[in-house]
């Protein structure tokens, strides 16, 4: 394929080498010409070729090694993007009425699991907000936060009576990076109190932790009621 008639990008390079992998043109495990072979085939600088293959290298379709040069991927990663969500714009998405609730909001030093992931020093506090989310009037869940005000002194004017800490993160605080984990627990008796469910009754649970430039800003513990359901794309 020539493209000598105009100037080559290196989304559109991007775009031949998906085509070729997905017609098996190139197939599983087969190896990826050279990048000076790809420039003068498809007419644009080998700079441009590389940046092509790192992209479609970052989608698992591609396998890049020193020496050995790139090869079609034998079992391609699918990469699934979560995004972090507005509870209120969730629940209200799925056709429920929304509501709210701030249990606790007080400064005191974090257990230390949680000082080890917000890098906190020991008998230093941070913010501790823990809130209820419902649908339709039922418990929905529990958000369970830390928030190291240091990293985002801002949040001291924050009414988090009004709105929850969730929404007034993602609408205020830019983050770079974060970490989340999914986990199936037996609902302790505080928890299984406030979601209306049996102490031990399976719940689902997702921890996440959210930095910038390197810095842990917040972490947070959400437990949901009992048969909630997450739904991503691939």
């Amino acid at each position: 394929m020539k493209r000598s008639e105009q100037k080559a990008t290196w989304q559109s390079i991007e775009a031949e080498v998906l085509r070729r992998i997905r017609l098996r043109e190139w197939a599983p495990g087969d190896p990826i010409p050279h990048e000076d072979a790809l420039a003068r085939e498809l007419g644009c600088a080998r700079s441009t070729v590389n940046r092509a293959l790192r992209s479609v290298a970052e989608k698992g379709l591609i396998e890049r090694r020193r020496r050995a040069g790139s090869h079609v991927a034998l079992n391609p990663v699918r990469r699934v993007t979560l995004n972090i969500p507005v509870l209120r714009q969730e629940i209200e998405d799925r056709g429920a009425t929304y509501g709210y609730v701030l249990i606790s909001e007080d400064h005191a030093v974090p257990p230390a699991p949680i000082r080890a992931i917000l890098h906190s020093p020991p008998d230093t506090s941070r913010l501790h907000i823990r809130a209820m989310h419902f649908a339709d009037g039922k418990p929905h869940v529990i958000e369970d936060r830390w928030i190291d005000d240091t990293q985002i002194p801002q949040v001291s004017a924050a009414d988090f009576a009004a709105i929850s800490p969730n929404e007034w993160l993602v609408r205020t605080v830019p983050f770079e990076s974060g970490d989340i984990s999914f986990l199936a627990e037996a609902a302790n008796g505080e928890d299984a109190n406030l979601l209306g469910c049996m102490t031990g009754d399976p719940v689902f649970v997702t921890e996440r932790t959210t930095r910038q430039g390197g810095r842990p800003l917040t972490t947070v513990r959400l437990v949901f009621a009992p048969g909630h359901k997450v739904k991503t794309q691939i």
